[in-house]
């Protein structure tokens, strides 16, 4: 178990940040793995904080447990399954510095693209469809296997479906607590699922289920009008951070 303090400045945000992701407000929880490589190397980062993921999701789920649609997922899944069998297959010659840009500039121009043609809050939501369902499933398994970078492409496939925050908060949360199972089996085979790093991860599990717990109490009580819009704020914003921090990383 790690026990340097300053471990643990790092990793309290982030877990308290993916509390809130899963709790809803999906997207935030892509700063948290940036702030543990601050800490810890990237690979090990990513093996403590999947643990903590599998509670949070845990906790989502049964929060949400009457709130998800399967429709959804049946279009996302195959997608997201290929993209996590590309994550495994490249995770040793794709840096994260290529995977925060190329997530970043994903978030930034779907950002724009649903700005620029968005609609009235109450306009009826898209069909769900197997291309977008499936390309952006391939790239959210991606990205989520190496970086826990789901949640944007993800987004980009549900926003414009425009399910109410309690559905669209419920149908993550049963998504993401699916692949992070099968995430663990490919960590396992890696050799990043470790005695120390499971401590670590159970020291955080209290701060986990609490944040998680605050992330649906406050999607509880945000119109749709105004989830979406933070949503999709929070999205620009982290998008700008990632290209600028993938940037930075590949020139230094």
């Amino acid at each position: 178990m790690i026990l340097d303090w300053t471990f643990y400045l790092a990793a309290i945000p982030a877990v308290i940040l993916l509390g809130l992701s899963k709790g809803g407000f999906s997207g935030l929880g892509m700063v948290s793995l940036p702030l543990m490589v601050m800490v810890v190397p990237p690979l090990q980062g990513a093996a403590i904080m999947l643990p903590i993921l599998i509670v949070q999701d845990a906790v989502s789920i049964w929060s949400f447990r009457n709130s998800w649609s399967a429709k959804p997922l049946l279009f996302f899944m195959p997608g997201a399954l290929i993209g996590m069998g590309l994550g495994a297959l490249l995770a040793s010659r794709v840096s994260n510095a290529m995977v925060e840009l190329a997530v970043g500039i994903i978030a930034v121009i779907f950002v724009l693209m649903y700005w620029l043609r968005s609609a009235p809050a109450d306009t009826p939501g898209e069909q769900a469809k197997w291309g977008p369902g499936v390309a952006w499933g391939t790239v959210g398994g991606f990205t989520s296997f190496l970086a826990n970078a789901g949640g944007v492409p993800f987004q980009a496939f549900a926003v414009p479906l425009r399910m109410p925050p309690m559905l669209f908060a419920g149908t993550a949360s049963v998504l993401y607590g699916i692949l992070n199972w099968i995430k663990l089996g490919f960590f396992a085979a890696m050799g990043q699922v470790s005695s120390d790093n499971m401590a670590t991860s159970a020291v955080l599990f209290p701060v986990a289920i609490a944040a998680t717990l605050a992330g649906v109490w406050l999607v509880r009580r945000v119109s749709p009008k105004h989830f979406y819009r933070i949503v999709t704020t929070l999205t620009f914003a982290l998008g700008v951070k990632l290209i600028w921090d993938g940037i930075h990383e590949l020139v230094a």
